[in-house]
């Protein structure tokens, strides 16, 4: 089965049939309530004076610093446990001229999936209930809602299968929802893909309120929803994917060098490398301060590993005391959560909320030199100094054209970037954010170039936010980050909106404006 439908569905229709858009000026916030309590169970529904509204709102709030009083808050959170309710929410939003902002696990590095940056009467859908997970272990499939973690969806897979693995990403607390919408790569990308690579169809509710699959919604849209970010072109409850076999046995690595154990030569070399290894073989690094941490995932045992990285990467010194073989599913959490997490602490989809972070990201194709590796250590010395996380691509990430799907990071791609840095609640963040930009703008002629490529799940409003222009999000304002994001894909992402929302209802601060076709 697609999504979880209820018997309420079958009232819903009637109501979806008298749909028409109406103006701003009959827009009601009383009459959005007061609509949305003919549908949904009020137990679903929390407004600002609920004594819950609090609670439900930080409950997958990710980043503290949008948790403040200044945060532009819902003026509704719906807690939808079925299609029917979901499908209320955006025919009562259009009707009085609410917004609906959609939040699946609250990791946008933004805070867009429920916090607005400009006063908006807005409400938040959060997909949190619709969280199933059904597993085809003779297809090799599942069907997985959209409010599902990464961990949640793991979990189920390891349960029906130790030999078969999705290729997402590492975090396990990610909402599905979100990080499917904007690509989603991880430690299986050099081997797999990205998330989106893998999935074979999806339920979505449009901006009419329509429940829709693949065929249903056509070509242009299903591409769309693969990779071009999420709550632009309706809300995706729900995907299925194709899973992909991994060995009994994978073997992790995690050898940490100090600038002065020759880090500096040791990644001027892993750049050139890691895109090149056979697809088996995943060499990330971490970098801060003076250490780059090298992190690995390797699709068999250390037998066979040893003589790989002796003949193609001698320059780490790996050997036999750094590999940790166990299972796909072990790996998970030994590599996000360290080696004394367990496989059941994938369930857990509560986070550390103390930390305040910013992050923004590059692509590189073309090799750093040592020289410019030796001046980026230096400003990992400096203080208030961040990191830097890198991901080697290659293989089957990049063997996809850029047009296959939104997500147009492939061919030519040595390794992705992704610059954060963290603050306590002690301080504003301003020295730490400082950094990041200072450091972001030395990093320009060494990436990346026309455009200076950005990866949306690490999304980052200084890279431009949209401007309304009538009451649609301007095409042209949306390049500015769009063509960053997206590349030459930005344009046909614009006419897929043009179709499902040429209104624009479903928009954000960097949602994809509407581009209609000329005839």
């Amino acid at each position: 089965m697609a999504s979880p439908r209820s018997l309420a569905l079958a009232l819903l229709f009637s109501f979806l049939s008298c749909y028409a858009p109406v103006v701003p000026s009959q827009a009601s916030s009383d009459g959005f309530l007061k609509c949305l309590s003919g549908v949904i169970p009020s137990q679903l529904v929390y407004t600002q004076s609920s004594p819950s509204f609090t609670s439900v709102l930080v409950s997958a709030i990710r980043n503290p610093k949008f948790a403040t009083p200044g945060t532009v808050k819902p003026l509704v959170i719906v807690t939808p446990t079925n299609a029917s309710h979901v499908q209320a929410a955006v025919v009562c939003g259009r009707q009085n001229d609410v917004r609906i902002r959609v939040r699946s696990g609250g990791h946008d590095y933004e805070g867009l999936s429920y916090r607005s940056e400009r006063p908006e009467t807005f409400a938040v859908v959060d997909l949190a209930s619709l969280r199933s997970v059904t597993i085809d272990q003779k297809a090799a499939t599942a069907w997985v809602g959209s409010g599902a973690t990464l961990g949640e969806l793991y979990y189920a897979i390891s349960k029906a299968s130790s030999t078969m693995a999705f290729p997402a990403g590492l975090c396990p607390t990610i909402g599905v929802g979100g990080h499917f919408s904007g690509g989603g790569f991880g430690m299986l990308l050099r081997k797999y893909g990205v998330a989106i690579d893998n999935v074979l169809d999806a339920t979505l509710v449009d901006a009419k309120g329509r429940l829709l699959d693949k065929q249903a919604m056509g070509a242009d849209v299903f591409w769309a929803i693969r990779g071009g970010g999420g709550e632009s072109f309706g809300i995706v409850l729900s995907w299925k994917v194709n899973l992909v076999p991994v060995p009994p046995t994978v073997t992790m690595f995690s050898v940490p060098k100090s600038v002065s154990e020759g880090a500096v030569d040791i990644l001027t070399k892993w750049q050139e490398v890691a895109p090149a290894l056979p697809d088996d073989l995943f060499i990330r690094v971490l970098v801060q301060k003076q250490v780059a941490d090298f992190q690995s995932l390797y699709l068999g045992t250390c037998d066979t590993l040893l003589p790989l990285m002796g003949s193609r990467f001698p320059e780490l010194g790996l050997n036999r005391t750094h590999c940790k073989e166990m299972t796909w599913i072990q790996s998970v959490p030994y590599i996000y959560l360290g080696s004394t997490a367990t496989v059941e602490d994938l369930l857990n989809r509560t986070t550390d909320t103390t930390s305040f972070s910013k992050a923004t990201s590059d692509y590189v194709r073309q090799p750093i030199t040592k020289d410019v590796w030796t001046q980026i250590f230096a400003w990992l010395a400096k203080p208030n100094a961040g990191l830097m996380i890198t991901d080697p691509y290659g293989e089957k990430i990049s063997s996809f054209p850029e047009s296959a799907t939104p997500f147009p990071h492939r061919g030519g791609v040595l390794y992705n970037i992704q610059y954060m840095n963290f603050w306590s609640a002690a301080t504003n963040g301003s020295a730490q954010i400082k950094w990041l930009k200072d450091f972001y703008a030395f990093m320009t002629p060494y990436v990346s170039q026309n455009p200076r490529e950005a990866y949306v799940n690490y999304r980052d409003l200084d890279l431009g936010e949209n401007v309304v222009v009538g009451n649609i999000s301007s095409y042209q304002s949306g390049k500015v980050w769009g063509e960053k994001y997206y590349k030459g894909n930005y344009q046909r992402l614009a006419m897929a909106k043009g179709q499902v929302d040429p209104d624009d209802y479903f928009r954000n601060e960097q949602s994809i404006p509407p581009l209609m076709a000329t005839k």
